[in-house]
């Protein structure tokens, strides 16, 4: 069955997590005038939402039974296929001719799976994991990167972009996914690099934000050198994405590159170095906090 194309006052959508980033983005969708049901494991966490309009369903079933084009953005795998294939389900509560969005950074298999579940019922499915952090999420400047049909990434594109500028459909089911997984593995390389200079600026007697002037607008510029590194040296390290997720997108990664045959010996070094972080304590902060466990590894006390 045919997905119509979104359009404000009409198209009905749900969103199904409320975290760092999905609060922003469900947000952006109620100022366009889509109404909006949303679910949450702890129903505080969507207050601003329900003030801003949006009803409230206790499952991501009954999300579904209320809307035409059904968004989550949760935290594991696991967390994934009980959202949309678990009993009380996303999928379970869809009709034909509505769509299921993943924005969540998942696995590419898991993808594919929710996809062929869905096209049984009559319902579109699309991955669309994001990259922008936080930051991104508030101003509505997110990269999404989708995977699915062309004709169903072109009804629910307007819903995109509404949360994105960058906004790319990569090719089938699961597209999306290792998009993202390839965006992940830049990230790693550019935070070794960001916490390691500030390390290394630190001990040299620099002062670090005269140091970002000079190598912010240069060669090494890079999206976490001006957006974290000054979190880093304001001693900021709250997330704008949580280091258990990163270790989780690293490892997803990791375990399609051991699918494919092929070495990332940069990635793995880096998850091992997060999984120090993790191990000391920091899972729940921002990637930023990279550096303070190379600070320990350093000797250098705060």
């Amino acid at each position: 069955m045919a997905v119509s194309k979104a359009v404000p006052g009409q198209t009905r959508i749900g969103w199904i997590g409320t975290g760092v980033m999905g609060n922003s983005m469900c947000g952006h969708l109620i100022k366009a005038g889509y109404q909006a049901t949303v679910s949450t494991r702890t129903k505080e966490k969507a207050k601003a939402l329900l003030d801003a309009g949006a009803a409230w369903a206790d499952t991501p079933k009954a999300v579904a039974e209320k809307s035409d084009v059904i968004f989550a953005i949760v935290g594991f795998p696991s967390d994934v296929r009980e959202v949309f294939l678990g009993k009380e389900g996303a999928l379970a509560g869809s009709k034909p001719g509505s769509s299921l969005v993943d924005m969540t950074t998942s696995q590419p298999t898991l993808a594919v799976e929710i996809y062929e579940a869905a096209k049984a019922k009559g319902v579109a499915s699309l991955d669309a994991p994001v990259s922008g952090g936080d930051v991104g999420a508030k101003n509505a400047a997110l990269s999404i990167m989708v995977g699915g049909d062309e004709a169903d990434f072109e009804a629910v594109k307007p819903l995109f972009e509404c949360m994105g500028k960058t906004i790319v459909r990569q090719g089938p089911a699961g597209s999306g996914q290792h998009t993202k997984a390839v965006n992940q593995i830049l990230v790693a390389a550019s935070m070794i690099g960001v916490c390691e200079s500030l390390l290394y600026a630190t001990k040299a007697g620099l002062d670090p934000t005269t140091v970002l002037q000079s190598v912010g607008g240069g060669a090494a510029a890079s999206w976490s050198l001006n957006n974290l590194g000054p979190r880093i040296i304001a001693g900021n390290f709250e997330p704008g994405f949580f280091v258990e997720h990163f270790i989780k997108d690293m490892g997803i990664a990791l375990d399609e590159a051991r699918r494919m045959k092929i070495a990332l010996p940069g990635l793995a070094l880096v998850s091992q170095l997060y999984n120090a972080v993790h191990a000391q304590g920091y899972g729940r902060k921002g990637t930023q906090a990279l550096f303070l466990a190379l600070e320990q590894m350093a000797g250098i006390k705060r």
